[in-house]
């Protein structure tokens, strides 16, 4: 039998934050260089910017998790996204429940936490048969990590 220990939340949303940080500063920078090519509704740049985020965090989270399963948060958060049997996921799982993070965040919380107590699910991990599980950084099999006292 195979164990897997579902995150927890707060170490979820450590990951989630490593990564709209990264992501946000990337987007700046990319919006900055391109100035006011970006200005799509002059009358509501929030909404613009909400949703230049928006596509990037779900193109971001799409790509990582879908070849991975990993995005540079949860690499640092010692997390992964998997299938329910702790498979792989692909690409496709990966779109539906980046979904709920990029677009429907609370939602997406509120409702897995109302709907599914104690599953340690979002509605999206649920619609894509995803869970979060942790991971070690373990060293390669037949590798010993010995440190010095200090």
């Amino acid at each position: 039998m195979v164990t897997l220990v579902l995150a927890r939340w707060s170490t979820r949303f450590w990951a989630w934050l490593i990564d709209v940080i990264l992501v946000g500063v990337a987007g700046s920078a990319v919006s900055g260089l391109a100035g006011t090519a970006w200005q799509f509704a002059p009358f509501a740049p929030w909404l613009e910017t909400i949703s230049l985020s928006s596509l990037l965090l779900f193109a971001y989270w799409t790509v990582l998790e879908g070849w991975r399963g990993q995005s540079i948060g949860k690499m640092v958060m010692n997390i992964r996204t998997t299938g329910r049997a702790g498979e792989d996921i692909g690409y496709g799982a990966a779109a539906v429940e980046s979904f709920g993070k990029a677009f429907l965040l609370v939602l997406d919380c509120l409702i897995g936490w109302i709907a599914m107590p104690g599953s340690k699910l979002r509605l999206f991990n649920r619609l894509s048969n995803t869970i979060v599980i942790e991971t070690e950084y373990a060293p390669p099999e037949g590798i010993e990590y010995v440190k010095q006292d200090e």
